[in-house]
């Protein structure tokens, strides 16, 4: 995990002296440049292991501890490790059922190891280690946008060449923009995490237990996707730019969702389609009695499948193909990774050098909104009117949501960019 990031770690900052400016020929020292970095490094190891309420935090370190040049590149570290610590969770969790129910018993302190208490053991030795990481390794470290040492806590050597915090408004306008972007990106990755299963056991007829394990690897997946997306944006971000990538990000991810939008005359597979197509105004009892019989073992043991016919629009709304599905979710896969890290990396260039907790907690409170209502919006609005009106209001809210960003883009510069103190 050290590894990554090193083309942006390799060597400190420089500026270059100016006659009669004010600008260092070191804007950092060799000694703050490696504390400061290791602190960095250490927040890595924080979101892949636990990143469950420290996220504002640990962006607004970062966002204070990273020049304009850095920024991208440690924003999009961060979220790569946030995302294999997703990914390699579950995974160990896996590895941990070898140990079996019985496992081990620790006669001395009465404690049994065992598939289900070693994850949790695991986790609080982990946690265990990085609070003696944080409280050893990690300092306060403030840089401005072009590297140079603000006044910070706890750094022990600071030196006479630190400077104040520059001084200036924040853009409010772009930071409500912001906001808002970040409220749609995370509400539309919600509400697809959340019709996964039911829409492929309505449109695939697959079991509970078939659902659960295809959708768990394609989630899987677009997992280890969003971890080379993350990585892969640190260099096309400097040829590009935050912007251009958040606006490319937000077209794709409507092209994943108008590509699920059903099409053809093709119908998905109706629940107890047999008892209804068996069934005649004139039956007996002894005659649905029978036709209940002949219904296979395996739908009493494992459950219906296919789509309820309480959902009125199963009987009218063409499947959804498994190619469209799959194509979608690589789509989505390349679009939310990339819109992500590029909304909250814009934020923190638009906050500029001054402290940024009170406004990345807004952020994550945005974030955390969109992860309550989109799933209640998508399981609402499928059962009722089914995926062709679902997708079709996502595909218009991504639309309003380009459009937003459209009217906006000239103002999602860097805090410093903006008064003209660096130049974009």
């Amino acid at each position: 995990m050290a590894s990554l990031g090193v083309e942006a770690e390799q060597e400190p900052l420089l500026g270059h002296s100016i006659p009669g400016s004010r600008e260092w020929d070191i804007i950092e020292t060799e000694e703050h440049y490696k504390s400061r970095w290791r602190s960095i490094r250490i927040l890595y190891l924080t979101m892949f292991l636990s990143s469950v309420g420290n996220v504002a935090v640990i962006r607004s370190y970062i966002a204070g501890a990273t020049s304009l040049q850095e920024r991208t590149s440690s924003m999009a570290n961060t979220s790569a490790c946030q995302a294999l610590g997703f990914i390699l969770g579950p995974v160990f969790q896996t590895c941990f059922a070898l140990i079996g129910e019985k496992g081990v018993t620790w006669d001395t302190i009465k404690l049994q190891i065992n598939m289900y208490t070693a994850p949790v053991l695991l986790g609080a030795f982990l946690g265990i280690l990085n609070i003696i990481l944080i409280l050893t390794v990690l300092r306060e470290h403030r840089v401005d946008d072009s590297g140079r040492q603000c006044k910070n806590i706890n750094f022990e050597e600071a030196s006479t060449d630190e400077i104040q915090v520059p001084q200036g408004n924040i853009d409010q306008i772009a930071v409500v923009a912001t906001n808002v972007l970040f409220f749609v990106i995370l509400f539309i990755f919600a509400l697809f995490e959340t019709i996964v299963t039911p829409l492929t056991m309505d449109m695939y007829a697959w079991t509970r237990e078939q659902a659960v394990l295809y959708d768990g690897i394609i989630l899987a997946a677009l997992g280890v996707e969003a971890v080379i997306i993350f990585m892969g944006i640190k260099l096309l971000s400097k040829k590009v730019g935050e912007r251009a990538i958040l606006l490319g990000g937000l077209i794709v991810i409507w092209v994943g969702f108008f590509i699920l939008l059903p099409w053809g005359h093709q119908f998905p597979k109706i629940q107890w389609e047999d008892l209804h197509n068996n069934s005649i105004p004139n039956t007996t009892f002894g005659e649905i009695i029978i036709t209940l019989w002949k219904i296979p073992r395996e739908d009493h043991n494992e459950g219906p499948t296919g789509c309820p016919v309480e959902q009125a629009w199963c009987l009218y709304t063409p499947m959804i193909h498994l190619a469209q599905f799959l194509t979608s979710a690589v789509l989505i896969g390349i679009g939310y990774p990339s819109c992500n890290v590029m909304s909250y990396t814009l934020y923190s260039k638009i906050l500029g050098p001054k402290p940024q907790g009170m406004y990345m907690g807004w952020l994550t409170a945005s974030g955390s909104a969109a992860r309550i209502l989109g799933p209640v919006f998508i399981s609402q609005v499928y059962a009722a009117w089914g995926p062709r009106w679902a997708f079709s209001l996502v595909c218009g809210i991504v639309v309003l949501t380009i459009t937003l960003l459209g009217v906006v883009y000239r103002r999602l510069i860097a805090f410093s960019v903006r008064h003209g103190r660096v130049q974009e």
